[in-house]
């Protein structure tokens, strides 16, 4: 017989424990759609239905209220221990609280605070000890690589010289590490909710990298090359992310940034622009932008299409004050 997922198992137990938290109200009934959850089982029914979502592939799901099922059902549960806490005293249901916490923070990127939820669970005996054993290891190495993150670039104040090379290296290293490590915790997660999970970060991960390279790129001489490596790298390795052309959009802006820069730098009317040079970056910013353009459907379209009239009326200009008599 196949074994009940931890899901179904506090399921099946809270079932016999809502009875509890369900009681009489005196006033009037509130309208179906916004009324507070009345039982635990109501709750862990909604996570139960989403947990092994792709949230990697798909956005994550909403609830009748537009907000995010993982964070509504995070609030919901407080708010059932809170209204319930003189019958909750006795902890009969704790295990049960804490692993459905777990669940739904991890979904939030609260990964030391799941594993802080699951370690409650995996300390009370009953069937929910090992899977929140199992979840609480995970749960802390996601939030070991997680913290391997600058919180900001070490950009230099302009009366100080350009940082050394060495100091991006490090930075670049660090996330290096990270991914390093999510990509060892990825192949023992196969299977499981957890692997959309790592994805995810595996994805913050690059492209906190392609964001810090983009950031600092005026301070090297290298700097634009390796912005828009990174940026490249970040496309292709996540091309069936939901943040697919939001990748792609992010690297058709830095063309055109280029683009404008290098106007700036060798003006039209100059001898030393150079017509293949600036061409190829309007070819590529252009090539990206009607790319995103012409996906029906997608929320970035509208977006790509105003930035490409944008970009196009720039380059009009630039071909006007270059070659007009």
């Amino acid at each position: 017989m196949k074994r009940p997922t931890a899901m179904q198992r506090i399921a099946l137990f809270a079932l016999l424990g809502s009875v509890v938290l369900s009681g009489c109200r005196s006033t009037p009934e509130p309208d179906p759609r916004y009324r507070p959850s009345e039982s635990l089982l109501e709750v862990l029914a909604v996570l139960r239905r989403h947990v092994p979502d792709d949230t990697y592939h798909f956005q994550p799901a909403r609830d009748f209220t537009g907000r995010n099922v993982y964070r509504s059902s995070l609030l919901r549960l407080e708010n059932l221990q809170k209204i319930h806490a003189e019958e909750l005293r006795s902890g009969y249901m704790d295990d049960v609280f804490a692993f459905a916490r777990g669940r739904a923070l991890e979904r939030l990127r609260a990964f030391d605070l799941a594993a802080s939820s699951y370690r409650i669970a995996a300390g009370i005996e009953g069937p929910l000890q090992r899977d929140a054993r199992e979840s609480q290891a995970i749960c802390e190495a996601l939030a070991e690589a997680a913290a391997l993150e600058p919180e900001q670039a070490p950009i230099q104040e302009e009366s100080d010289p350009a940082p050394l090379a060495a100091e991006r290296e490090s930075v670049v290293a660090l996330f290096d590490q990270r991914v390093a490590l999510l990509e060892a915790l990825l192949g023992g997660a196969e299977g499981t909710h957890y692997a959309f999970v790592i994805l995810e970060e595996i994805e913050r991960a690059d492209m906190g990298r392609a964001r810090f390279l983009s950031d600092t790129r005026r301070l090297y001489v290298d700097g634009d090359v390796r912005a828009l490596a990174a940026l490249q790298q970040l496309v292709n390795s996540h091309r069936e992310s939901k943040n697919a052309n939001r990748h792609l959009l992010t690297l058709a802006d830095l063309y055109a940034e280029l683009a404008v820069e290098y106007v700036e730098s060798h003006p039209p009317e100059g001898l030393r622009f150079d017509p293949p040079r600036f061409e190829e970056l309007v070819e590529a910013a252009a090539r990206l932008y009607e790319a995103i353009s012409n996906q029906d459907g997608a929320p970035e379209k509208l977006e790509a299409a105003r930035r490409l009239e944008a970009f196009l009326a720039f380059t009009l200009k630039v071909d006007r004050d270059r070659f007009s008599p």
